[in-house]
């Protein structure tokens, strides 16, 4: 769907997150959407519109599944800033820890599942992300920017986006995603194409010799370079018939965040037609087995059948402008903030294979829900 936005209110103010849809904040520059002129629940509409110069940008997040709407604006205006995004580093309301969906127990048991397909005679499954979630509780309003900035704050690249998500429906009106991801599922310069995906992970340690060793052994895992070689061999795939070349190292590289070790891999490649925007090259690779898993049919079913309906957790955030230039992240390490701004429901997944084990995949979820918690400032 596509429908024209009405005109923003002179009232509101130039902080306010109607008036400002979409922030995404890269340690090499900030983008910052202002106002909006038209909205799209269908990625389709979006490109088409983007394509033949009804839009002059796109900006907003993918849901996990395609299937399901987008949240999709062209802005009144797409501001580029040198550096991460400087905002207001404002205090917080006091934030308390509600449920987890599922329990600790039944995510356990939900891997278990998982792994009992992963090892079943006739299975065709190579692997599989399961995610679970946190509902924490504001005493007052949680203004979406006020999470950004302490985001940003937080992250050693400046990293950090929010997005409005009320071009989804109804259903999604008022609501924000709010993250700090630190992986880069595409980038469109001209004709050169780069992404830095992550998978395979390990906890960071307080012990610099502890942390040190926790990365080597990472970087050897045999578990985590088979999961990130699934996520590798999927981009080759969807990338190459777009591409006339394309750089692909050999083996990943050591990432880290305040939080986690990660396997990634830079790649970079020249596209053959510079009339595919950074929005088609995003929803030629979403979802990646980074956040679903593959075959990317299979995963999305088990996950489904699981999980049910994860919305944006798992997307990609982002932006392409009138050149078809853009970046996107993937949607991790983020936030539903709804209507109210009270209810605040965090996400957090992990890449299961046959190796894995079911409580250190526990683990890992709760380790990356650290990224959003120490934003709010709660302890997990």
């Amino acid at each position: 769907m596509e429908s024209t936005a009405v005109a923003e209110s002179a009232d509101i103010g130039a902080d306010s997150p109607s008036s400002t849809p979409f922030i995404l904040s890269r340690p090499h520059g900030t983008v910052v959407a202002v106002g909006t002129r038209a909205q799209y629940d269908s990625t389709l509409a979006a490109a088409e519109a983007l394509r033949d110069g009804r839009a002059t940008a796109i900006v907003g997040a993918l849901p996990f599944d395609p299937e399901h709407p987008s949240a999709l604006v062209t802005p009144q205006s797409l501001k580029h800033e040198s550096g991460s995004w400087n905002g207001e580093y404002r205090e917080l309301p006091r934030i308390r820890i509600g449920p987890a969906a599922p329990t600790e127990a039944e995510h356990v048991a939900r891997v278990e599942a998982a792994l009992r397909e992963l090892h079943s005679p006739d299975n065709t499954l190579e692997k599989v992300v399961l995610a679970r979630s946190l509902t924490l509780h504001a005493d007052e309003r949680l203004h979406p920017h006020a999470l950004l900035a302490r985001l940003v704050a937080h992250d050693q690249g400046g990293n950090g986006f929010s997005v409005a998500l009320g071009a989804a429906g109804d259903a999604w009106s008022g609501k924000h995603l709010v993250g700090s991801s630190p992986e880069v599922l595409i980038r469109r310069r001209g004709d050169a194409v780069s992404c830095h995906p992550l998978a395979g992970s390990a906890p960071r340690r307080s012990d610099p010799e502890s942390d040190r060793r926790t990365g080597e052994g990472l970087a050897a895992s045999e578990k985590n370079l088979r999961e990130h070689a699934l996520v590798v061999d999927a981009l080759r795939a969807s990338l190459a018939p777009l591409c006339t070349e394309l750089d692909i190292p050999d083996s990943p590289s050591l990432t880290r965040t305040p939080h986690l070790w990660h396997l990634g891999t830079p790649v970079s490649g020249r596209l053959r037609d510079r009339s595919v925007t950074a929005l088609d090259l995003a929803v030629a690779v979403h979802p990646t087995p980074a956040v679903c898993g593959t075959p990317t049919d299979a995963a999305r079913r088990l996950i489904a059948e699981l999980e049910g309906d994860r919305g944006f957790y798992a997307g990609a955030v982002g932006w392409t402008d009138s050149d078809g230039d853009g970046e996107w992240m993937v949607g991790i390490r983020c936030a539903e903030i709804d209507a109210r701004g009270t209810t605040i429901v965090a996400h957090a997944g992990g890449g299961i294979v046959a190796a894995s084990d079911p409580h250190d995949e526990l683990a890992e979820t709760t380790t990356k829900l650290g990224t959003i918690l120490a934003g709010l400032g709660v302890e997990p």
